[in-house]
This record gives C-alpha cells, structure tokens and sequence, in this order.
C-alpha cells in the first residue's frame, strides 16, 4: 500500500474512532455526567483524543504488514457512572453510544454509494472513500460490540445482569488483555466476514479496498 492511501486509512480511522468516543460524552452528559465537558474531550479535535500507540503505531505496523484486520483506539472520553441520573440505563446509553453513532456513520456513507450507483455520477475515488469510512465505521461498531472488558459490549452486558455477576466481570477485566488477544487472533477472523457480508447488504457492493 502506497504512502497516501496509508495515511488516508489511518486519518479515518482516527476520527471513526473519536466520533465513538465523543459519542460516550455527549450520551454521559444527557444522563447528567459533565465530566467529559469539563475535561475538554467533546470535540473534534484529534490533539486531545490521540494515543500514540493505539492510533497512530498500531495502525501503520497493521497496514505496512498486510495485516487482515485492523484496529485501533483513542483516548478513552471520561465519565464518572456515579453522576448518571440512571445508574443502569445510563451505563447501557452511555456504552451504546459509540456503537450507534459508528453504525450510522457506516449506513450513511452506504447510502452515498448506492445514490452514487443508481445516478451514474460517482468515480472510483468517490466509492473508495466512501466505502472505506462505511466500512471501518462498521468494523468499529461491531467490534466494541464484543461482551468482554474493555469493550461496550460488556458493559452493556453486565448492565443487564444480577448484581451477583459482578464477580464475573471483575475476573473478565482481570484477565482483559489475555482475552483480548485470544479474541483477536482466534476468533475475530471468523466474526469479519459477517462485517464483510453486511457491508455488502449496506453499500451493495464489496469493498474494493480490501
């Protein structure tokens, strides 16, 4: 992969992935936590949110090694879950923030594509990069949607279980990083064509960037 197209796969990813993370601010603050907003993390601006290892190394050593998957992470936006209004629907709101906000990015830019397709006034850099933001868009949401810590899935998850689980969860962000790990080179190979197969329905056609 040429230099340009690097950076192009790398600055949407970033912004996807701050789109996810404000997304938990703004939800957090309809709930009544301001923490975010006082930590100066709702916005745009890629300075505050970056993680130089998540968001920046991680990405390029994926792309330069022909990686079949690829990730990375920001600086996770603050909240504190004791000033939600809703302790449990708060948390469920606040965690599916980001996946919502990171499927509708994918279904809009999907939607860009079969316009361009059933007008006939699209070129092929016009599909590539609305495929790309519809597709790590999709990637990102489904993704965070895995039920283990630290992803939104969990959570989710935990939100809706008995109190007595509370133990299982404890365990599961104990041993995060070894699961994560199992997760991305054991499992997440057969979940990606599922995101493939959905991108699809989406956009109508298959990824060319792939």
């Amino acid at each position: 992969m040429d230099t340009t197209n690097t950076i192009f796969y790398i600055v949407v990813l970033i912004f996807s992935v701050i789109i996810h993370e404000i997304s938990h601010g703004f939800m957090a603050e309809k709930f009544g936590d301001h923490t975010a907003r006082d930590a100066g993390r709702l916005t745009l601006n890629p300075i505050v949110h970056l993680d130089l290892f998540g968001s920046i190394i991680l990405p390029i050593l994926l792309i330069v090694s022909n990686a079949h998957f690829l990730f990375g992470w920001a600086k996770p936006v603050p909240y504190n879950p004791n000033n939600l209004t809703n302790r449990k629907w708060g948390t469920i709101a606040v965690a599916g923030a980001g996946i919502i906000a990171n499927l509708t990015v994918a279904i809009i830019f999907s939607i860009l594509i079969r316009l361009g397709m059933y007008f006939g006034y699209a070129n092929e850099s016009f599909y590539f990069i609305c495929g790309l933001i519809s597709f790590l868009n999709l990637l990102l949401a489904f993704f965070n949607l895995m039920p283990f810590p630290p992803l939104d899935g969990s959570k989710i998850l935990f939100a809706f279980l008995p109190v007595r689980f509370a133990h299982l969860e404890a365990t599961l962000e104990r041993y995060s990083i070894i699961i994560f790990l199992f997760f991305i080179f054991f499992i997440w190979e057969h979940i990606f064509p599922v995101i493939f197969s959905i991108y699809h329905l989406l956009a109508g056609v298959y990824p060319s960037f792939l």
